[in-house]
């Protein structure tokens, strides 16, 4: 099945004017990596394997970067970067981009990395974290930036939740996102610490992830032991409530039953939510 393209695309973030779009070599010493990029895990094997192949076949994908006072800070390919340095290669292919802020350098480098697949899932939810804390993104608007639904968006931000050791094995590969949703059903630390060590020491696949969870919930509803609590991600999902319908929205109750009130304070809100509810344009 063909892949939809991601949301705006490079192609609308790029700005199309031949002598922007030109390959040129850079001194790699005019080149300086860019602290808010998205990749933050950078495997030494792998990056030993690429700078074998540019040492054989040269840098075959040109980096991305824009003219920062006398330097070059790169957008996207630091990857590629690290393993010419890795070479003491003198000059890398580079396509020198104009733009107008640093949230649009942002965008560039993670729609360039999520095209290519080369970012791990927390390093995306931490991409789009700095997106909405620090140019002020909803995830609407980011959903439509990475071209991926809202409610896709919102639950790869609620990895960033897990435990540091479990976003660290996330982030090597040690497990799998699949694993790691699994373990986001469960309603405090120390259960999914518990866990997350059993399914690092017997290999548990997701599938017998999410069974071992779900009979740790059923013992504990028999033993009377449901927390009082809905999650503890209650808020994300009452927000993401919220910005669906457009007004207040809580959730209350017990881990196994509860209620979801949708508050509405004039007619018209009333109708928008009824219009939400049914799929009708609003």
């Amino acid at each position: 099945m063909k892949k939809k393209p991601l949301g705006r695309g490079l192609e609308a973030l790029i700005p199309k004017a031949e002598n922007k779009t030109t390959v040129i070599e850079l001194d790699i010493n005019d080149i300086v990596p860019n602290r808010d990029q998205p990749r933050h895990f950078f495997d030494d094997e792998s990056l030993a394997e690429l700078a074998s192949s540019i040492k054989e076949h040269g840098v075959i994908q040109p980096i991305l970067v824009t003219k920062e006072h006398n330097k070059y800070k790169i957008i996207a390919g630091e990857r590629r970067f690290r393993a010419a340095q890795q070479i003491k290669l003198e000059r890398i292919p580079a396509i020198i981009v104009e733009v107008t802020s640093e949230n649009q350098v942002i965008e560039i480098g993670l729609i360039e990395n999520l095209q290519r697949e080369n970012l791990n899932p927390i390093e995306v939810a931490m991409a789009y974290k700095q997106l909405i804390e620090k140019f002020q993104y909803s995830q609407d608007s980011l959903s439509k930036v990475v071209g991926k639904s809202r409610s896709a968006v919102a639950n790869t931000l609620r990895l960033l939740n897990l435990p540091d050791e479990v976003l660290e094995a996330l982030g090597k590969n040690i497990i799998t996102e699949g694993h790691a949703r699994a373990l986001l059903s469960l309603v405090d630390k120390k259960s999914i610490m518990d866990v997350y060590k059993k399914i690092v020491d017997n290999s548990l696949s997701v599938r017998e992830t999410e069974n071992l969870i779900k009979k740790l919930k059923n013992n504990k509803v028999h033993k009377g032991e449901v927390p009082s609590t809905f999650s503890p991600f209650k808020k994300d999902i009452e927000e993401e409530f919220e910005n669906y319908f457009n007004t207040k929205v809580m959730i209350s109750g017990e881990f196994h039953k509860g209620t979801i009130k949708i508050i509405y304070k004039s007619k018209d809100d009333l109708h928008y939510i009824i219009n939400k509810i049914r799929g009708n344009p609003c």
